[in-house]
């Protein structure tokens, strides 16, 4: 790993690794991928085995009672890391941007929310912003194009950083496509609400990645991929679909999302 360790005042960052329970249950390549990029970059890392979901369904439906309980639970499992960061833009946007505002009103828990907030981070983001990162040491042959997550993108400001940390992968050719920051289709509930409209986008989004000729799209939250990689399946597009952690790690060798095991 190339970059600026940072150290603490009592030696390298302490990081909780909050998974995400789309990464647990289907893709936990993704889960020992940032495992690896963090130690590399000098990281003492724990993953706490209480942890579940973010809470990020029940919030997005309007069930701010038990999303607030989740929240609770994280806060409590996570608050004494340094750091807490995620392979997925939008549980690291939950917990950065969400639960402080979700348990404002709560005398026991509001600072607790905040100050976690303060601390989470998408991976990619912490690699590249907190810790200075600018190439992982990965190699992997191919083109390949890139999809910004909605809430990555919009919430947290994720573009750029995954993108130079791509840009020094030896091996690979990254090409941009035209909509790469529109919407895939997933949104969480969404595409469970509105299953054509959601199918009509991702169609959109890959016809957009077809056309640069590229053989693998990747991107930083399963819910996307899982997306493309359905859709894909389902109407024959050749193309392969991974996270970004796979390729930045080195653990790009098996079969891609929707490839089986």
């Amino acid at each position: 790993m190339t970059g600026n360790h940072r150290q603490t005042e009592s030696g390298p960052p302490r990081v909780g690794l909050f998974a995400t329970c789309l990464v647990d249950a289907v893709r936990p390549t993704v889960g020992f991928a940032a495992a690896k990029l963090l130690e590399d970059a000098g990281c003492i890392v724990s993953v706490p085995r209480r942890q579940a979901c973010c809470g990020q369904p029940a919030y997005n439906a309007g069930d701010r009672e038990n999303a607030a309980a989740i929240a609770r639970q994280v806060v409590g499992l996570f608050e004494s890391f340094d750091y807490v960061v995620s392979p997925s833009g939008s549980c690291a946007a939950m917990l950065r941007r969400h639960y402080p505002g979700l348990l404002a009103r709560d005398p026991d828990w509001a600072e607790r929310a905040r100050a976690l907030g303060e601390k989470s981070w998408e991976l990619t983001s912490f690699l590249v912003d907190v810790l200075g990162a600018t190439a992982t040491g990965a190699r992997f042959a191919g083109t390949a194009t890139y999809h910004d997550s909605c809430s990555g993108l919009r919430e947290l400001g994720i573009a750029g950083q995954p993108r130079a940390l791509l840009s020094a992968v030896a091996g690979l050719e990254l090409r941009e496509h035209d909509a790469a920051d529109v919407c895939c289709g997933f949104g969480g509930t969404f595409c469970v609400k509105y299953t054509d409209i959601a199918a009509a986008m991702t169609d959109r989004k890959l016809a957009a990645i077809g056309d640069t000729g590229a053989e693998t799209v990747l991107a930083g939250d399963m819910g996307c991929l899982m997306a493309i990689a359905g859709r894909a399946r389902r109407t024959g597009a050749r193309i392969r679909v991974r996270h970004v952690a796979e390729v930045l790690a080195g653990m790009a060798d098996g079969p891609a999302l929707g490839e089986g095991e």
